[in-house]
């Protein structure tokens, strides 16, 4: 459950900084109100992952999916030009996610 909160608050993370991006230093409404909302959750479901998970691990997944969405999205909507390098280096966080993911051993309840 806490790796799904993780990447549920990843990706809330590209919501927030798209947001904050778009609220012109908080003088649009509308922006501003999303940032709000998506950064209080971001938060909270990093912490929860946090419960369960270490903090080093989960803290560089959420930020690796936070912001490589955050670049994706705004390649595609032509806000951030797109070249062949970005795709690439955005793959290359994406394997990083991943391969922290596989590594990640569970904690022994037991202690040892």
């Amino acid at each position: 459950m806490a790796w799904l909160v993780l990447v549920l608050s990843g990706v809330l993370e590209a919501v927030w900084a798209t947001a904050l991006g778009r609220s012109e230093g908080f003088t649009k409404l509308g922006p501003t109100i999303v940032f709000a909302v998506s950064v209080v959750a971001s938060m909270g479901g990093l912490a929860y992952a946090m419960r369960d998970l270490p903090t080093g691990t989960a803290y560089a997944v959420w930020v690796g999916i936070g912001a490589s969405l955050t670049v994706l999205y705004a390649m595609a909507t032509g806000a951030e030009p797109a070249s062949l390098v970005k795709i690439l280096l955005i793959l290359g966080i994406v394997a990083c996610v991943i391969g922290l993911k596989l590594t990640h051993a569970p904690a022994d309840p037991l202690g040892g």
